[in-house]
């Protein structure tokens, strides 16, 4: 079953790679009904801090969502084809 799962390996990271590309689109996006300019970096100077903080939040909850959804539906898509789940659940911890 541990070969099953290494097998998901190259897949991951494409979804990875897909995963990034799309967050970044889907930050983008988003990020132009906000403001007409490019989003302010935090060391660059521009942009007051709170347009700065705002940007980077967002990028970074879009990028984690994306990931998320991205890792999720590779993973049923590899329990669909393969009948095993690519990564163990984890062990409940005891109280």
């Amino acid at each position: 079953m541990l070969f099953l799962r290494l097998l998901y390996k190259p897949l991951a990271i494409v979804g990875a790679i897909l995963a990034g590309r799309l967050g970044e689109s889907i930050f983008h996006k988003i990020w132009t009904k906000i403001d007409d300019g490019p989003p302010p970096r935090p060391g660059s100077g521009e942009g007051t801090t709170a347009k700065v903080v705002v940007a980077q939040t967002l990028q970074a909850g879009v990028m984690a969502g994306t990931a998320a959804a991205v890792d999720r539906t590779l993973a049923r898509f590899f329990h669909h084809l393969i009948g095993i789940w690519p990564k163990s659940r984890p062990e409940p911890e005891d109280d």
